[in-house]
């Protein structure tokens, strides 16, 4: 028996329209785009030898939630998140951050107020 004998597309679940590679990939930016076209090939390559999807599975579920996030908090604000987070583990500082004192004074103001 052939696979056209099975062609009932009904029984096969498509992908929501956003969580296509290709919607995927349009959605993220800069390096997790990179990364994601990286990942997204080398699990096909496996696929290919193994006859395993469950790695491009598992690829296209992570990096979907990821684009979800992109577009829910806007591009450039996701872009500004992975700097800080780049900045922070690369320089161990957090030029935003409030020192625990400073932290402890604010909370006793408004405790008094």
């Amino acid at each position: 028996m052939t696979a056209e004998a099975f062609s009932d597309d009904a029984a096969v679940p498509a992908l929501a329209p956003d969580a296509t590679p290709e919607a995927i990939r349009d959605a993220l930016v800069g390096e997790e785009r990179v990364e994601f076209e990286r990942r997204y090939r080398s699990a096909l390559v496996e696929a290919s030898d193994s006859l395993d999807l469950s790695g491009v599975l598992d690829i296209l579920r992570a990096y979907h939630r990821v684009a979800v996030q992109t577009q829910h908090r806007g591009t450039h604000r996701h872009q500004r998140l992975l700097d800080k987070a780049r900045l922070i583990t690369s320089e161990r500082r957090n030029p935003d951050a409030v020192s625990v004192e400073a932290h402890r004074g604010r909370l006793n103001r408004r405790l008094e107020s």
